[in-house]
């Protein structure tokens, strides 16, 4: 994690130099987020101004590439054949199911897809799965809520999405997204064409606001 409070370029270095130094075939790093309902948020930290982390952006690119470390989704980095499959499913919005105390699970039918949640509480959680039904929450997701999840987590890829991807596991077409396309093209974040759709190094550097031009109206 890196623009952390009192860190300094110099600090950021040193980091990401000693986690290199062990030499992994894999490397996330994470700009530091103050969420709401947070100690931090109620008392914020001094943090590092916007350029100083875009300095430290700039450096991990730079030294996690002399690694032969790819950056292959927005804050991730790897060697060939090391990228993380089970994140990837996340951003490519396959499917997955929840088992565990406080579990999320997507699931997708033919015209739906569904999230649900298991209880948090562990011996609830036991109690409710040895019972039978151990969901605690499921909704199914509404078509424009399904158009932005998607594009939320496939803009993470450096590599982007087939436009048939999209339109396979949303069930929505691709006119779902022109407008935001449209936006994003002229201001440089994507390139696109008719079948594939791909951030680019500025998509990805200012990944929040491309993602916002696909929310729900």
């Amino acid at each position: 994690m890196y623009a952390l409070p009192g860190q300094s370029v110099a600090d950021l270095e040193d980091d990401v130099r000693t986690a290199l130094s062990f030499k992994p075939p894999h490397l996330s790093i994470y700009h530091l987020t103050v969420e709401p309902n947070i100690l931090f948020a109620k008392y914020p930290p001094r943090l590092p101004d916007d350029d100083t982390a875009w300095d430290m952006l700039d450096r991990i690119t730079a030294l996690t590439q002399e690694a032969g470390l790819a950056r292959y989704e927005v804050s991730a980095y790897a060697k060939n054949a090391h990228r993380c499959t089970h994140n990837i499913n996340y951003w490519q919005f396959g499917d997955y199911i929840g088992i565990g105390a406080g579990a999320h699970g997507k699931l997708s039918f033919a015209h739906r897809v569904m999230r649900q949640v298991r209880y948090r509480d562990p011996k609830q959680y036991m109690d409710h799965a040895l019972a039978g039904h151990a969901v605690a929450q499921e909704h199914e997701v509404s078509n424009k809520d399904l158009t932005f999840e998607f594009m939320l987590n496939a803009l993470r890829l450096k590599d982007g999405f087939l436009v048939r991807d999209f339109c396979t596991r949303t069930g929505q077409p691709v006119t779902a997204i022109t407008p935001g396309l449209k936006a994003a093209e002229a201001k440089g974040l994507i390139k696109t064409n008719l079948v594939h759709i791909q951030p680019t190094e500025r998509g990805l550097d200012f990944l929040s606001d491309l993602q916002g031009l696909f929310l729900p109206a």
